[in-house]
Parts: structure tokens; C-alpha cells; sequence
């Protein structure tokens, strides 16, 4: 597998880059290439005094791609320049990739939705599925908020195509994954009708992830769907909630649902995002 991992090589994304953890759960999903990405925004010129960003970017870069293979990936580094999350999903395009990973400072008392700009960007666009990688906030010396990326996994469904093409990542995330919590928030704001019993449902999941070794439970719960999974991920604290995305918009570009948006803004953990393929 191929991820793009991209980095604007602040102490977060290199908290999270240097996290031997979270290396050693992409090597268990088949993550075997990484190529690392920074982009130099559009409006930042190479001759402004004192601002050589390319070399100054190809160093860090060469730091960590020295991590990457040290830690068994192959790695090609990339300095662009352009519309950050633009140039990412251009890359992962190009070179075919099968994940996009992308660290995000995690929750401040001060802010409600928490995510950054290029992280929220990328989750409404992304071309492939998204990891948002949470990194502590406000520290000198920031760690992972949550290690071993996919050793408990909250999986939230609505039993949509979208969702269950997410499910279908744990082809390959059960590799790392010891533990699953399945959640269905019924809720009156959804116009969708679900066919049978939401619990016998997801019981078919659980079955599933069981032959897998994964020790799984299910949830059927009421409310807003959105504070309800998030609810979920408060109590039994996931290493990271695996959700699916909507489709095209006719502006022809990925538009998360409101409760993906809603979950990938506020989770405390890590997000796995799933978009539809690049044929939808």
C-alpha cells in the first residue's frame, strides 16, 4: 500500500511523523511506501528576505525520511507549491495512492470545532481514504493524543453505501485492530429507512469482525447522530472512529455529510475518513 503523508513540518506533524506507534500500525495495514509532502503556499515568494523555504523544506524532509526508513518504509519526499490540500490529493492521484495521512492539533478549551484548515480541507475533498492523525495542542513538545492508531476502532454506520465502503476498510485495518465498538444512531432528522432491525445488523458486523479476532460490541442509541457517536468515542475512547463520506456535489467536488464533518472536527481521537471511489 501507498500513503501520502503530508506535513507543513510544525512540532505537531513531527510528533506525529516520529510516533513509532503509529509507524508500526501502517506497517501492519500493508502500508509499505510513504510519500512525504509539504507544500509552500502560492503566496510566499522564494526571493522574500530571509525566507529560502524550499531548502529550508527539503531538510526537514530528509529528517524525516530518515525516520520513514528507518522504521522499514520506502519513501520519496515532495516540496510543491500551490493550494496545500489541492497539491495533495494531486499527489495521491498521481501516484495511485490508497491513504492520505494528515496530523491535526487536537482539542483546545477555547475552540469548539478544532481541526485546521488543510486538515478540514482535505476531508471534504480527499480523493482517497483519510487518516486525521490527532497531535496534543498548545505543548512545546507535542505528543499523539492517541497511539496505536487502529487497535480499537469505533466504526459509526447509517448502513449507506458510504458506509459500509468504510466498513469494508477493515479488509486491511484488521491487521491492527484488537477491538471494534459498532454504533446506528436512530434519529427522526434522517429520512432514510432502514430495513430490519438495526441491532441484528450490525450483530452481521460484529460476526464478520469476530472471524477476524476482533473483540466486538454494538450500540443501537437515539438522538442527534453526531453527539451520539461522539458521545460514544468520550466513554469508550477508540484510538480512531472510521466513518464514511457523501458523494460528488454538482460543483464536482467531495462534500462531507454533516455528521462526518460534525465527527471530523470534534472527535478527540483520531478519524479514519472513507470517501466514495474516484469513479463516483
Amino acid at each position: 500500500m501507498r500513503a501520502i503523508y503530508a506535513t507543513d513540518l510544525s512540532a505537531a506533524s513531527e510528533a506525529a511523523i516520529a510516533s513509532e506507534t503509529c509507524l508500526e500500525c501502517l506497517g501492519r495495514i500493508g502500508v509499505d511506501t510513504v510519500h512525504l509532502v509539504t507544500v509552500i503556499p502560492s503566496n510566499v515568494h522564494a526571493g522574500m528576505a530571509g525566507m529560502n523555504f524550499s531548502e529550508r523544506r527539503e531538510q526537514a524532509l530528509a529528517r524525516y525520511q530518515s525516520v520513514m526508513a528507518d522504521a522499514g518504509f520506502d519513501t520519496e519526499t515532495h516540496v510543491v507549491r500551490g493550494t496545500p490540500h489541492r497539491r495533495v490529493n494531486g499527489l495521491a492521484e498521481a501516484e495511485k495512492a490508497d491513504l492520505t495521512v494528515v496530523g491535526s492539533r487536537g482539542q483546545s478549551p477555547l475552540e469548539n470545532r478544532v481541526i485546521g484548515s488543510t486538515a478540514r480541507n482535505l476531508a471534504r475533498t480527499t480523493v482517497v481514504p483519510l487518516l486525521v492523525n490527532r497531535v496534543e495542542r498548545g505543548a512545546d513538545d507535542p505528543e499523539v493524543l492517541r497511539e496505536h492508531l487502529f487497535q480499537r476502532v469505533l466504526y459509526a454506520t447509517d448502513f449507506s453505501g458510504n458506509a459500509e465502503r468504510a466498513f469494508d476498510a477493515f479488509s486491511y485495518l484488521r491487521h491492527a485492530t484488537q477491538e471494534a465498538t459498532l454504533v446506528h444512531v436512530t434519529s427522526p432528522k434522517d429520512p432514510s429507512a432502514t430495513d430490519g432491525d438495526p441491532a441484528d445488523k450490525l450483530d452481521e458486523f460484529a460476526s464478520t469482525l469476530g472471524r477476524w479476532d476482533i473483540d466486538t460490541t454494538v450500540e443501537v442509541r437515539q438522538g442527534d447522530p453526531a453527539e451520539e457517536i461522539l458521545a460514544v468515542e468520550d466513554r469508550v475512547a477508540p484510538t480512531t472512529t472510521l466513518v464514511g463520506s457523501r458523494g460528488r456535489s454538482r460543483i464536482r467536488r467531495l462534500l462531507l455529510g454533516s455528521v462526518s464533518e460534525d465527527i471530523v472536527a470534534r472527535a478527540s481521537g483520531n478519524v479514519f475518513l472513507v470517501p466514495p471511489p474516484r469513479t463516483a
